[in-house]
């Protein structure tokens, strides 16, 4: 097991965002996590990552307790995380945007690995970050995630604000990431498309999991083609 989150409660003042929340990513897996608007998907990302005042409950990465640990900390750990916005420095170039990834072992070689993994960015190295487009923005800021050979990527709505076009270059990028020996955790809107490149998936409504199961149980699950996902 890579990530057991256990009874996880957080929030922000006096208000619980997400209630008693329990999953887990094993190694080697893509995990989603769907749910309507306001559901909590993005408070549970950045409460695993540090992003959330008041959290209790569990965070074991690798067994280590991240609770403990503070959140600049946490990708010496081997945690990365991709912001839905601002996830890259635009007024940097591609390769600073690259360079400025603390706690990297031979920078230089990791770069280059980077530029093998994403050939588009490998011609735009010295271009200001907000020059490129939708689709490359993202794989810059995965790229930079990667840099620090975390075991466990969390990707909030990687597609936010897509075309289907780059919508469908994400998805790809994404499905690839397991190969690398990176697991992933990601939180979605266009949950159909996520779970059909994830093993699993959570679905959560009003800071609680109400479904969960292997990607194909869920897409079948009449309850989430109706509620969740959206009829065909």
């Amino acid at each position: 097991m890579l990530l057991q989150v256990s009874s996880l409660t957080a929030g922000y003042g006096g208000a619980d965002i997400i209630k008693g929340i329990s999953i887990e990513v094993r190694q080697g897996e893509i995990v989603t996590i769907a749910g309507t608007n306001g559901a909590g998907k993005s408070t549970l990302s950045k409460s695993i990552v540090g992003l959330v005042p008041k959290v209790s409950g569990s965070i074991l990465l690798n067994g280590r307790d991240l609770l403990k640990v503070s959140p600049e900390n946490r990708s010496a750990l081997g945690l990365g995380y991709v912001p839905q916005v601002s996830n890259v420095f635009g007024s940097l170039n591609v390769l600073d945007n690259l360079k400025v990834v603390r706690n990297v072992k031979d920078k230089p070689r990791k770069i280059q690995e980077m530029i093998a993994l994403f050939p588009p960015l490998g011609a735009k190295l010295k271009l200001p970050a907000q020059t490129l487009s939708g689709g490359e923005r993202q794989m810059l800021a995965v790229a930079r995630a990667l840099m620090s050979d975390p075991t466990l990527v969390i990707l909030d709505e990687p597609t936010a604000a897509l075309s289907p076009s780059l919508v469908e270059q994400v998805f790809r990028l994404v499905a690839r990431l397991p190969e690398q020996g990176v697991a992933v955790l990601m939180v979605e809107q266009r949950a159909r498309q996520a779970l059909s490149i994830s093993h699993r998936g959570y679905i959560l409504d009003q800071g609680s999991v109400v479904l969960s199961g292997t990607s194909e149980g869920l897409l079948s699950d009449s309850r989430m083609a109706q509620l969740y996902l959206g009829r065909h």
